[in-house]
């Protein structure tokens, strides 16, 4: 599978679903600042993974990513449409990427848990987060549990 790790922070998930995918797996982990593309780089050399590559990209902005159109088996969205203004445009770049048929896994933070995390005037939730992606031509595949503070849901490319 070829995986795109969108907004990738410190690549705690990019590590993971490298593990999982196996030598001809591949993932492409994304993130706007280069310190954190820089903790994945050193986290893949030391877990011995030659299935992680890193680029910077302003994912805002369509085609940032430099991937090719449907070239993407999987988009990975984890804690990061929270901090965007721009969330439909993150949105397109993860369509244009994905192959047909294509996922997207998404987790993010719940509205109303106070406390920890983000402000909650920065939380979308649930259910304003499902129109965002059924407006951006995407279909709700299943919801999953993301624990206490989080919500996961899992959409189609159509």
């Amino acid at each position: 599978m070829q995986i795109a790790d969108f907004g990738c922070g410190a690549g705690h998930i990019a590590i993971l679903i490298a593990q999982r995918a196996g030598e001809n797996g591949k993932v492409t982990a994304f993130d706007i600042l280069e310190d954190k593309l820089d903790s994945v780089r050193v986290r893949a050399k030391a877990a011995g993974l030659n299935n992680v590559e890193t680029a910077r990209a302003n994912l805002e902005v369509l085609g940032s990513t430099g991937l090719a159109e449907q070239s993407q088996d999987m988009v990975i969205l984890v804690n990061i449409l929270f901090q965007s203004q721009k969330k439909s445009e993150i949105l397109k770049e993860a369509k244009r990427v994905l192959k047909p048929s294509g996922t997207v896994v998404f987790v993010d933070w719940k509205k109303g848990t106070n406390g920890f995390g983000p402000p909650d005037e920065l939380r979308m939730d649930e259910t304003a987060m499902q129109a965002l992606f059924t407006n951006e031509g995407f279909i709700l595949g299943r919801k999953f549990e993301a624990g206490q503070f989080h919500y996961g849901l899992i959409f189609q490319r159509t």
